[in-house]
């Protein structure tokens, strides 16, 4: 996999999740994208789809969730461009849409892959695009070890 980042990029400033099973309850999402899945949680008591995924149902407060599948494709409906503030890192531009993923579920989400703001239009079909994050060190215990990280983004579907 590609990464997304300029030379800039420093752990310290880092904005990506801790990914080990050891670090978040959810590292099985990490762990499907690696295998090219876009998933997230549904409660087995009242049906509930939450995204981002959770530990915890928003609705009902069981704790009885599963994963599941979301589509990988979508159609954009909104987008904008981030031009002040943009992450140390990060590479220009930094475009945002909020994506329909189906009838009853949309995204939002990072978009990859254009030159500019003025190659992406509402409309425009888009799929997963996973991309590797830099590892970032971590102690378990008294045991140091490098986590390798993932994590996605837009882009058009040509």
């Amino acid at each position: 996999m590609e990464t997304q980042f300029n030379s800039l990029y420093s752990v310290i400033l880092d904005t990506y999740p801790l990914e080990g099973k050891q670090l978040t309850k959810i590292w099985k999402f990490f762990e499907h994208l690696k295998e090219g899945r876009l998933t997230t949680t549904k409660c087995v008591k009242c049906g509930k789809v939450s995204y981002p995924p959770r530990i915890l149902c928003p609705d009902c407060l069981s704790e009885e969730l599963e994963w599941v599948d979301l589509p990988t494709k979508g159609v954009v409906e909104y987008f904008t461009e981030l031009k002040a503030g943009i992450p140390v890192g990060f590479e220009k531009p930094l475009i945002h849409a909020y994506i329909r993923l189906s009838d009853s579920f949309h995204i939002l989400s990072k978009i990859v892959g254009v030159k500019s703001i003025d190659d992406i239009r509402k409309g425009d079909k888009v799929k997963l695009k996973v991309f590797d994050v830099p590892s970032i060190p971590a102690e378990i215990g008294r045991e140091k070890i490098n986590i390798d990280r993932v994590y996605f983004a837009f882009e058009p579907d040509d």
